[in-house]
């Protein structure tokens, strides 16, 4: 067995973009920039209005509020040009978004002004320079908005709307095929026979791949047969990346290993020193990857976790790969382990003084999926740890959000 970094590490050595495509810039949200992007103008283009009210000049403000006001020279709604320079002692009604006219600087609310006779008075002056939108002060010409590999959310979808793109290079969604094997397994939907459960390894992997930004290609089942197995992963291996669950042990009917080897998969890895997860397998076809993770729930979605998901994104050309990770104290006694990290589901809260404690979410069985329904991250002890009381402080990685640092695993 290898120790956790060095899974990680093996598995990432192996990562190569996975190419790009061009994309209408609806169709690009929760994407990844393969480019980046370049402003082709300023945001905004013009000074403008941020209110409705009287565009004026700043210097005018002081008389504005008595005496004969200033005179309402013009009109400027959104979307028009600004006219004829301001004057001095005139002041432009203007609406949220009109361009300012030449001359003004500064425009005033339109509930802090009275308006008789063609002319406004200032009952509350702003201070010179209010609500006016400068040219460029969100973008500038030439400024870079987005850099290469980055996620496009609703705010960055946004963003290049402002200046005027249209479509954009994006990442394209690796391919993942997902196997499960054993002849126990049924899908959902139909009735169990003695001995038999559901496929929820399938499942659960398709909904990782999907949050991860790749694209699952669910294969079905893959029975104690050898023949069909070497069917089902010689079609997976076209993908850009495999997932078979189960059949990475040394059990009769554990033909995974044996059929990957026959199809030229090049092994990097075979078991690793965590639990669970043990039993976490990796390799390459022709530049794909191809993992193996455990057949017992749980120790499939933590491996997934640790080197799968990092994986995908890394695919994608994103930088933030890794989950965010903290440091809590145990509300619990923690217990020793042996020669291997142990990775445990764990629900998170403040403390008094406004740091995190953690305890764990009940039964840890490899097979106990509710353990990570429940969990809001992953505490990761240590091989050959001794054993703790309550308060000793622990690595704890969130299962949501991503970040650049990767987690301080252990040794």
């Amino acid at each position: 067995m290898i120790s956790l970094n060095e899974a990680i590490d093996l598995v990432l050595a192996e990562v190569r973009p996975v190419g790009e495509e061009r994309l209408p810039l609806l169709e690009a949200l929760g994407r990844v920039t393969a480019a980046e992007v370049v402003s082709p103008s300023a945001v905004p283009s013009f000074d403008n209005s941020a209110m409705d009210g009287f565009a004026v000049r700043g210097v005018d403000l002081a008389g504005a509020a008595h005496g004969e006001g200033l005179v309402i020279t013009a009109e400027i709604p959104a979307g028009q040009p600004s006219g004829e320079p301001l004057g001095p002692g005139s002041a432009a009604r203007i609406m949220t978004g009109a361009p300012l006219p030449e001359g003004a600087d500064t425009v005033v609310q339109v509930e802090h002004t009275e308006e008789r006779d063609g002319r406004v008075f200032v009952q509350r002056a702003p201070a010179v320079g209010s609500n006016v939108r400068y040219a460029a002060e969100d973008v500038r010409r030439g400024d870079v908005v987005l850099p290469r590999g980055a996620v496009l959310g609703p705010a960055e979808i946004g963003l290049l709307t402002s200046i005027g793109v249209e479509e954009l290079a994006v990442a394209r969604r690796p391919r993942v095929a997902i196997i499960a094997t054993g002849s126990e397994l049924v899908p959902p939907g139909r009735p169990l026979g003695p001995g038999q459960i559901h496929n929820s390894n399938s499942f659960t992997a398709w909904g990782q791949v999907l949050a991860a930004g790749a694209e699952p290609v669910l294969l079905g089942i893959a029975p104690d047969d050898r023949d069909e197995t070497r069917r089902l992963i010689a079609r997976a291996l076209d993908e850009d990346v495999t997932i078979t669950s189960g059949g990475v042990s040394v059990g009769d009917y554990d033909f995974v290993k044996q059929v990957e080897d026959e199809l030229a998969v090049e092994r990097r890895l075979w078991g690793v020193a965590t639990k669970p997860g043990k039993p976490f397998a990796f390799g390459v076809h022709e530049g794909r990857l191809v993992f193996g993770v455990p057949g017992n729930p749980v120790a499939a979605m933590v491996s997934f976790e640790l080197y799968i998901r990092p994986a995908l994104l890394a695919l994608q050309g994103r930088h933030d790969i890794w989950r965010p990770w903290l440091t809590a104290v145990a509300d619990e006694p923690v217990k020793a382990t042996k020669d291997r990290v142990e990775v445990g589901r764990c629900l998170l809260a403040r403390d008094e003084s406004g740091g995190w404690r953690f305890s764990t979410t009940g039964p840890q069985g490899s097979g106990i999926l509710r353990s990570m329904v429940l969990a809001d991250g992953l505490v990761v002890v240590p091989a050959r740890h001794p054993g703790g009381p309550a308060g000793e402080p622990h690595l704890v990685v969130l299962l949501e959000g991503s970040r650049g640092e990767r987690p301080p695993y252990p040794a």
